[in-house]
């Protein structure tokens, strides 16, 4: 954090070049008497400071900078954040899980994210190949612009549309971000033995029904886009673009269901015949969050019980084919065929819906 005292309500989240840029720009501090302060060289801030300064051609990194100065070194603004610094930690953890969320997306291959002038929101979106795009996720654009900030994500030609690409520190972090995820459940559902991963690990197939989620993350992509490269006897894709799009969608639903309050909604009820079609969603906060709740459990208890099943390994833990039949007890290779089942069943659960909602009266 700067060492200056108008910088301290400044966000964890923001680089160390980043703050030192704005304690010159904003606050006039001389490079000399920020170095004296960090105990560096001022030829080390100084390139700092340029580097963050070359940067603000991109949209995203200059709104980002536009908005620390106004909430952290305007009057107005310092006594806003002096105001929302008790709900600092909160918004950290709200950053690293949407971070988890676009940066695992980004990091499917053909994933871009797109951001529009004067739009509130970006949108992630994958080339599925055929001079076609998929929409996979939505994300604010404050969080966008940290992504940026942070030089997690790099757009090479800025426009009207800019285009933004995973970075080489976008994978690292994300592959801390998954570690700490990871890390955080595993010492949540085994309280005590957080050292002893190897030995507690090891659990049958049937006590994934016990609350703890097995999510795998692809670093390159979900099972289902691997197998919509896959060819069938006739030449054509094993899942054409409905039916990934139909999968996609529960997994973003899914996605969105994990953020705010009661993140650690179990979802593997859905693995078992007991306890389908009890979900209450009037015990979750977060109105938008609980309307995607509602909008998987919905999808998940139409499927048939062994469909379900598949979807939600699949679709939204991300557990490879092998894995999935493997802890459902089926035969080698039959497991891409109830997939795709599973797929055709959900497509037409969402065409139900949407046939509904055109109904008037």
């Amino acid at each position: 954090m700067m060492e200056n005292n108008m910088a301290f309500s400044i966000p964890a989240w923001v680089p160390e070049g980043a703050q030192r840029y704005l304690a010159h720009t904003e606050t006039g501090r001389s490079i000399r008497d920020i170095a004296r302060s960090a105990g560096c060289h001022a030829s080390t801030i100084l390139r700092q400071i340029r580097r963050i300064e070359m940067r603000r051609d991109d949209p995203l990194v200059d709104a980002a900078l536009q908005s620390l100065a106004e909430t952290h070194f305007s009057t107005l603004g310092d006594v806003r954040s002096s105001l929302e610094t008790f709900d600092e930690t909160a918004k950290e953890e709200e950053f690293e899980r949407e971070a988890l969320r676009i940066l695992r997306r980004l990091s499917e291959t053909g994933s871009v994210l797109a951001v529009a002038e004067e739009m509130d929101k970006a949108v992630d979106v994958r080339d599925t190949g055929n001079s076609a795009a998929t929409r996979t996720a939505v994300v604010d654009c404050k969080i966008a612009q940290a992504l940026a900030l942070k030089d997690w994500i790099s757009c090479d030609n800025p426009g009207r549309i800019s285009r933004y690409r995973i970075s080489t520190a976008g994978r690292t972090a994300l592959s801390h971000l998954i570690a700490q995820a990871e890390n955080k459940a595993r010492s949540e559902t085994d309280p005590g033995f957080a050292e002893a991963q190897n030995a507690f690990q090891a659990k049958s197939s049937a006590g994934l029904a016990s609350g703890v989620s097995r999510i795998r993350y692809s670093a390159a992509e979900s099972p289902l886009i691997a197998l919509s490269r896959r060819r069938d006897r006739d030449g054509k894709p094993f899942l054409d673009e409905t039916l990934v799009k139909a999968g996609e969608r529960l997994r973003e639903d899914f996605e969105l269901a994990q953020i705010g309050p009661q993140v650690s909604q179990n979802w593997d009820r859905f693995l078992t015949a007991g306890g389908r079609g009890a979900y209450d969603s009037e015990s979750h906060g977060g109105r938008g969050i609980s309307d995607a709740r509602d909008r998987v459990a919905r999808a998940l208890s139409d499927l048939r019980p062994g469909l379900s099943d598949v979807a939600l390994r699949c679709c939204c833990y991300l557990e490879g084919l092998e894995l999935a039949e493997k802890r459902m007890g089926c035969s080698a290779r039959s497991g891409k065929i109830v997939l795709r089942i599973a797929l055709q069943r959900l497509k037409q659960h969402y065409n139900d819906q949407a046939d509904r909602d055109r109904m008037i009266g």
